[in-house]
């Protein structure tokens, strides 16, 4: 029985097969990786852990069919770069690495390596030729959907009374969210934001008063941004990037004022309308109709969401969808394998 072992070694990934001794057909070969391919994170192809073998001596016509196996195998595993897009409905869509066997590389450590029938591929991450900076000042609603992963986008205006039972249920999930800070609450609540931020969410800026954006003059709106943005660097040592519109309201303007200040424009894919005071189980039911691959979902510290979120992120999880911030989930990096 092939045994397949995923070697991680300074952010590469290396698919190693043993037991292959005799096997020489590679689409045999290429039947028992392929599904091991498609959410992985690579860089370094030097950074390898492999165990120790002899140096095995190969002779020309040997290192030939060695190479000619390799890149055979590199064509059909092969995953294609998907560009960034510009879409009438959904905006700004974010494009996602493709992987590669580097074929040089692997050729290198193969003869190094080498046991009869065994190829150590290594893979490389290969970006879009066109990403997200390329489409200008756009907004963005969701991620690129052949990604498997979610972010939950947590706008804080006003209240803390039901933060600790939120940040309870992520803490004891293991979720990272992206909270959405209002100016004018996180000037009085920097010691919370600090908590917050200390459990490794990502803060981001939602303006400064919760005015409606695009009702606002340029100035104004360029100071509802960066007053926030200020508190956010100076009072908890934030970089951010990303900027929630209050309400959701916002114009070209609005967009384009974020876009010189570094920021991209952030909404949503799917709304618990949590504000509205809802029975928890409709928020829960919408997620579970409607979540999927790239989906950014809007909440607030709400009665609604906190008594909701635990089964939210349950049904996420079985759903095979990886929860991660809004910068995770908009970043062309593919998804690791857990």
């Amino acid at each position: 029985m092939v045994n397949v072992k995923l070697l991680v070694a300074s952010g590469l990934f290396v698919i190693v097969l043993f037991g292959l001794s005799g096997m020489r057909d590679v689409n045999t070969f290429i039947d028992q990786v392929k599904s091991h391919t498609d959410h992985m994170v690579l860089s370094d192809p030097y950074a390898i852990a492999l165990p120790a073998v002899a140096t095995v001596e190969m002779t020309g016509d040997e290192r030939d069919l060695l190479l000619t196996r390799i890149k055979e195998g590199a064509e059909q595993l092969r995953k294609p770069a998907i560009n960034a897009k510009l879409d009438h409905v959904w905006k700004a869509i974010p494009g996602l690495n493709g992987v590669e066997v580097d074929v040089e590389k692997t050729f290198l450590l193969a003869q190094k390596h080498a046991v009869p029938g065994e190829i150590p591929y290594v893979f490389k991450e290969v970006s879009p030729q066109i990403g997200l900076d390329d489409l200008g000042a756009q907004p963005i609603y969701k991620g690129n959907p052949q990604k498997p992963m979610v972010a939950l986008m947590i706008n804080v205006a006003w209240g803390n009374e039901y933060l600790p039972k939120m940040l309870e249920v992520l803490d004891k999930e293991n979720v990272h969210a992206t909270f959405f800070f209002d100016g004018t609450w996180l000037k009085s609540n920097i010691d919370v934001a600090k908590d917050i931020m200390a459990r490794g969410h990502e803060v981001s800026n939602h303006a400064y008063s919760h005015k409606n954006m695009s009702q606002l003059s340029r100035q104004k709106a360029t100071e509802e941004i960066v007053k926030t943005q200020n508190l956010l660097s100076k009072e908890l040592g934030a970089k951010n990037v990303l900027f929630a519109p209050p309400s959701g309201d916002y114009d070209q303007e609005t967009v384009n004022i974020a876009h010189s200040l570094g920021l991209r424009t952030i909404l949503w894919t799917l709304d618990t309308v949590d504000w509205r005071k809802p029975e928890p189980w409709t928020i829960v039911n919408k997620i579970r109709a409607r979540v999927e691959p790239g989906s950014l979902i809007l909440m607030h510290p709400t009665s609604s969401s906190s008594e909701a979120l635990a089964e939210m992120i349950s049904i996420i999880k079985e759903k095979k969808l990886r929860l991660g911030t809004v910068s995770d989930v908009i970043s062309p990096k593919r998804v690791p394998e857990s």
